[in-house]
């Protein structure tokens, strides 16, 4: 057979198609990266943004502590007061008495004032978004410090100086700390903190700003552009290369993919008619002596074949599509009833669960948990509600409400995610929680990372401020827990102890450490007698 040469137009046709399909997969892989990248540098401004409103909120809790204490004044008994207060609180430089204008009477270390090269009037300053604090920046001759007022009568108000120290934003990847800038700025522009303090990078950069909504603060980033190009960019070949894949299968698949379009959606219904979902138990400890003082049920879907799915696969799609709600009440019954023989032998032992906001606030939410939770028999102050972040809470002073019927009814409750999460701390004091649990972000790096620990410390001591316990999630080392005790946390969960299993392991897990403990207390005690 003689071989025939293909045509020009075969040609031209598959070149066009290659070349249709190459740039698709050029554009699809930069806008993976881009993506990528902007993902990452928005949750780094919200990081540093949120290590920001803490210092504040610490300083703010100075400032309440102070004015529930009477009337200030600059007498020297007063100031010795005030001055033990500041020597209390690291975050905190000087805290001073000022008239309603904003010029200043006294100051508990006076001499701070000669450092001060410029004070503003009043009017200058910003309000936060409930009107209670005044935020401005003092310029002193050793830098740059941020000022909180709050307003103690109709004559004069008091200020808290705050040194927020600039290695709290040091969070930048190691690839981009020497080509990137954070900073954080009052919303007038008025520069607080830099880091680096000086940053010579060149004239074309991305910024990325993440303001507060609850005070008048931005934190910005900033990443020279020549070196973000660079930055993950080893995912680009492969990218196009399933960019290619999915271009060429796209429409064979169309067809066969569009009447299933409900299909997840369908198989989460079909999943909550079977009862395939199971709660799963994690133990909450005491750090200090390592005893198990109660649980977290966690949601995880078992499949007819025993194959479990990860609530990272399912949870964020029942929400958004309201099959939450049935799928809490499934797992909570089950838990309940799994579990109500160790609640109501041991009348200290708590048990926590998950609940979104939206459930949180619907109708009928709290008849029907007193419901759920008297049919198992099991006592109200044992349940904690673990109000999650993935959605922030519509309506804080409805939910306040809620929370305190619910404390009337002897239930607790936990705000999660603290420090990461949607909710700043203004919205965890005002919704009146009894627990705040401190993100596994922190955990991650509290041995390694000192601004890791100080924000721990000073989420601990405003928990403490609000009579609020404090739980750790995420713990996985026994460095961790000896960090997060210097911190002052007093419970927390994680794979040091145990992931999340079923009931009959965490039972076994329980009555192991408990046979335990009552060993050593006999050897101690024969060693007493002996």
């Amino acid at each position: 057979m003689a071989w025939r040469r293909p045509s020009v137009t075969h040609v031209a046709m598959l070149a066009a198609s290659v070349g249709l399909f190459l740039a698709a997969g050029h554009f699809a892989a930069k806008a993976v990266i881009d993506g990528h990248q902007k993902r990452q540098l928005e949750e780094l401004a919200d990081v540093a943004l949120r290590r920001a409103e803490v210092a504040v909120s610490f300083g703010a809790a100075t400032l309440d502590e102070l004015a529930g204490k009477g009337t200030l004044n600059c007498d020297p008994g007063t100031l010795q007061s005030v001055r033990l207060q500041v020597y209390q609180r690291s975050t905190v430089k000087d805290i001073r008495l000022v008239n309603r204008d904003g010029s200043v009477i006294c100051s508990a270390y006076s001499e701070t004032l000669e450092f001060d090269s410029g004070w503003v009037d009043r009017a200058d300053m910003l309000p936060s978004q409930d009107g209670r604090l005044l935020l401005f920046r003092v310029d002193q001759f050793s830098g740059v410090a941020l000022g909180v007022l709050r307003d103690i009568d109709k004559k004069s108000s008091v200020v808290a100086i705050l040194g927020i120290n600039s290695y709290l934003f040091d969070i930048m990847p190691a690839e981009l700390r020497a080509h990137s800038e954070v900073l954080l700025r009052l919303n007038t522009g008025l520069e607080v903190v830099r880091f680096p303090a000086s940053h010579d990078g060149s004239s074309h950069s991305v910024t990325i700003t993440n303001a507060s909504t609850h005070y008048p603060l931005e934190a910005i980033i900033r990443v020279d552009t020549g070196v973000l190009q660079r930055w993950n960019n080893e995912a680009y070949w492969p990218t196009m290369f399933i960019a290619l894949g999915l271009g060429i299968a796209f429409g064979f698949l169309l067809t066969k993919t569009r009447p299933r379009l409900e299909g997840p959606i369908a198989d989460i219904d079909q999943a909550l008619a079977r009862h395939e979902f199971k709660p799963f138990f994690q133990p909450t400890f005491d750090l200090r002596s390592g005893e198990i003082v109660g649980c977290e049920v966690l949601a995880r879907w078992i499949r007819s074949d025993g194959t479990i799915v990860s609530p990272i696969n399912f949870i964020p799609l029942a929400e958004s599509s309201g099959r939450i709600e049935p799928m809490t009440w499934q797992i909570l019954s089950t838990a309940l009833r799994e579990a109500g023989p160790l609640l109501r032998e041991d009348k200290n032992f708590k048990m926590s669960f998950n609940v979104a906001p939206r459930h949180l606030l619907s109708e009928g939410f709290i008849e029907s948990l007193r419901r759920v939770v008297l049919a198992a028999k099991v006592s109200p102050r044992q349940i904690v509600l673990e109000v999650t972040e993935r959605s922030e809470l519509p309506d804080l002073e409805r939910a306040a409400s809620v929370v305190r019927e619910l404390r009337e009814f002897g239930f607790r409750v936990a705000m999660d995610d603290v420090g990461v999460g949607n909710s700043g701390l203004s919205q965890m004091k005002g919704l009146g929680a009894n627990t705040i649990k401190i993100d596994k972000f922190f955990v991650d790096t509290i041995t390694e990372d000192e601004a890791a620990a100080s924000i721990v410390a000073m989420l601990v001591r405003l928990a403490h401020d609000l009579r609020m316990t404090v739980v750790a999630e995420g713990i996985e080392t026994s460095e961790q827990i000896q960090a997060l005790i210097a911190c002052g946390v007093e419970e927390g969960q994680g794979y040091v102890v145990s992931p999340p299993v079923p009931f009959p392991n965490f039972s076994e897990l329980l009555q192991a450490r408990r046979s335990s403990a009552r060993a050593k207390e006999a050897v101690g005690q024969a060693a007493l007698v002996a």
